[in-house]
């Protein structure tokens, strides 16, 4: 009951911000390759400005780091509600595709620091035996407020056309903006001492073993998780399904993925992080090599569930992990590097897929996928320690 009390009394200067953030980004996510077109991009460029978004969040992972150690988190999330809310602006007026593609890479050099510094902050503020919940409770808030975007989004733009989109994203942001500045500065923890200096390389290669190890699993685990949000709608083509159903079918996996993520926390914290992040990654990649064999409706809906399950059984176990491998000094220095991983993975996984696909065809590229999954489950297996290390006072 204490500990329940203790995530409770966080929850509003954690998860409320996260939860406007998360539907600022879900309102824009599905209308920036059309605002891409409308700006006169070929449907290939106008993949290259939705991609920006993550090639902006992998470049500032490393500095989100630097900068959430040397000003402090809530500081950290302040500058980059200031970012985005300049860069969603930008979104409105620029009247050429690369400024868009700028622009967008902008929200993703601040989602990398809002992400960083509320991940830095419940690792050091929530006890041990809380930190997996508390975690995936931050990443399940942010894949609600992912789900509810759209929505809201598809409201705006009925009467301001695509920007209304972004407009949702930019008031969100504001109001997160609020929310951080209205509430007591939940940073003020445990009795930390002030921050110790050194260099964001120095954290790197003191604490590389882990990086390179611990390190490619996460990159592992993004690449598989970001195959999945391609892999059905692909399929779904293939096999002649209308925009639609496809739609439908996607939501559906993720409203059973949104549903996970408190179980998924509680199951790290009691039995330790393999018993999520293993079995997540098996059924990811068993999903993967169902997949092609599926070819009506009703299969593929239930391939589709089965991927929601197995991405909700690992929500919050990368945040979770890099918590749990973090240093005292440094923290923040070293969550930027281990996050850089995961990013990376999220970036490549439809590279490769695309790559597969072009070479071998989709099914092969899918099955590929399937093995990266239970590559996954191999690494995370081999190389997650079996008791997190508890921590000691700053």
């Amino acid at each position: 009951m204490s500990q329940a009390r203790s995530l409770w009394k966080i929850a509003p200067a954690v998860y409320l911000p996260a939860l406007l953030y998360g539907i600022g980004q879900g309102a824009i996510a599905p209308v920036v390759a059309l605002s891409a077109t409308h700006l006169g991009a070929s449907v290939a460029v106008a993949g290259l400005v939705v991609g920006a978004a993550g090639l902006g969040q992998v470049i500032g992972d490393i500095p989100a780091g630097a900068l959430t150690n040397r000003i402090g988190e809530r500081s950290a999330m302040l500058s980059a509600t200031v970012l985005v809310a300049l860069a969603l602006a930008a979104c409105l007026v620029v009247p050429t595709v690369w400024g868009l593609a700028i622009a967008i890479g902008c929200t993703g050099l601040a989602g990398a620091v809002w992400g960083l510094a509320r991940q830095a902050y419940l690792s050091e503020a929530v006890p041990i035996e809380l930190r997996a919940r508390a975690l995936s409770t931050l990443g399940g808030v942010q894949r609600i407020g992912s789900f509810i975007g759209p929505f809201l989004g598809a409201g705006a733009m009925k009467f301001l056309g695509t920007d209304g989109a972004y407009w949702v994203h930019l008031v969100a942001a504001v109001l997160a903006c609020a929310v951080l500045v209205s509430l007591p500065d939940v940073a003020n923890r445990r009795g930390r001492g002030p921050i110790a200096a050194q260099s964001t390389w120095g954290v790197i290669r003191d604490h590389f073993p882990v990086l390179r190890t611990l390190g490619v699993g996460a990159l592992l685990v993004g690449a598989v998780r970001a195959s999945r949000q391609v892999v059905i709608p692909l399929w779904a083509l293939h096999i002649g399904l209308d925009p639609q159903t496809t739609s439908i079918i996607f939501g559906l996996s993720g409203a059973v993925d949104m549903l996970l993520f408190y179980p998924a926390g509680s199951v790290m914290d009691r039995l330790g992080r393999k018993w999520v992040a293993v079995p997540s990654m098996i059924v990811l990649g068993l999903a993967h090599l169902l997949l092609p064999l599926t070819h009506t409706t009703a299969t593929l809906t239930a391939i589709a569930l089965l991927m929601g399950i197995g991405n909700g059984l690992g929500a919050g176990v990368i945040m979770t992990l890099g918590a749990d491998a973090s240093p005292p000094v440094g923290r923040a220095q070293f969550l930027g590097a281990f996050r850089l991983f995961a990013d990376t993975g999220n970036g490549a996984g439809p590279l490769l897929l695309a790559g597969a696909t072009a070479t071998l065809g989709l099914a092969p590229a899918i099955m590929i996928m399937a093995g990266t999954g239970w590559a996954a489950a191999t690494a995370m297996h081999r190389w997650i320690p079996p008791h997190p290390r508890a921590e000691q006072p700053a």
